[in-house]
């Protein structure tokens, strides 16, 4: 199983927002919407949207809505 991970991140590292899913294309709109939200501001000061997969939701953070 591929659980696809999108989040955002502020400068320190610290998780802002987090959906995990398993369907590719769902994520892959998730990780374009998380991009376009950010503001010039967030982007100029070290904020960041990525995605990435794990093989288990134990992988997956506690608080990152889970989309089935």
């Amino acid at each position: 199983m591929k659980i696809w991970i999108n989040e955002q991140v502020d400068p320190s590292g610290m998780l802002y927002a987090c959906i995990a899913c398993c369907d590719p294309s769902q994520a892959e709109e998730c990780h374009e919407s998380f991009v376009e939200n950010l503001t010039l501001e967030q982007k100029n000061a070290g904020w960041e949207a990525r995605i990435r997969t794990v093989e288990s939701w134990d992988e997956v953070p506690a608080n990152a809505l889970k989309l089935d």
